[in-house]
């Protein structure tokens, strides 16, 4: 498998994140001109994951980003679907678990919060997937996720589209040991809803509270939301 289609289909995903899993954070740092540590950081204030608290890091990968938010003290679990990435982090000392985000192994209310990073753009079924996280999480619990947006300054914008993502598929074309791959990630990242847009689709999952914060000019937004407390459903 040299690389998955924008069908998403979740065997392709897999095989073409399980072929890069050895590179991956390295490209991927690489490629953000290591901007991904800085979005690492400001996800993990955001989501405040705190001691005693069990947060579900999906689509985690190599677990770079569970460790993260673990600093605190919070229990946090790394979740892949791509077996590769999870066996090329398995150094990283955090529990880890094979898991298909449509189709959560965990039971209704497991979970304080979870978050994902850079990886909501890769699922079949982007509400689906939200809707069974939904499940997963305790009532008033939240929702905090890390992904490429659309930069809301027109110039900063049109460079994006024509140059930064042709950029990034040329750096991971020499990075990476699937440089295919990497031209399914930017093509994914060009198809990508904006900030509203993402938000709609996230209330329209069941979650409340819905709000945004932009990164670099809007390359990057991470979203936050709760889901509603037993007293305030309908």
């Amino acid at each position: 498998m040299s690389r998955a289609s924008l069908d998403k289909d979740p065997h392709e995903v897999a095989a073409m994140f399980d072929d890069v899993a050895d590179g991956y954070d390295r490209a991927n740092s690489f490629m953000t001109f290591g901007f991904d540590r800085r979005w690492r950081t400001i996800t993990a204030r955001v989501l405040d994951a705190k001691r005693g608290e069990k947060v579900l890091d999906l689509a985690a990968g190599t677990g770079v980003s569970t460790v993260e938010y673990a600093r605190n003290g919070a229990w946090c679990l790394a979740a892949d679907f791509s077996v590769g990435m999870l066996k090329a982090g398995k150094h990283r000392g955090v529990p880890m678990v094979a898991a298909d985000a449509l189709k959560l192994p965990f039971a209704d209310d497991s979970f304080d919060a979870v978050t994902i990073s850079l990886a909501l753009r890769n699922f079949v079924d982007t509400k689906a997937a939200l809707t069974e996280i939904a499940r997963v999480v305790k009532p008033g619990g939240r929702l905090v996720i890390c992904e490429v947006s659309t930069p809301t300054f027109p110039p900063i914008r049109f460079l994006h589209r024509k140059f930064i993502l042709r950029l990034l598929t040329w750096v991971g074309s020499r990075t990476s040991s699937n440089p295919e791959a990497y031209s399914y990630l930017a093509e994914s990242m060009l198809a990508w809803p904006d900030q509203r847009t993402l938000g709609e689709i996230i209330a329209s999952a069941g979650w409340t509270e819905v709000e945004w914060l932009n990164l670099t000019f809007g390359v990057v937004a991470i979203h936050r939301a709760k889901k509603p407390s037993v007293n305030s459903r309908p």
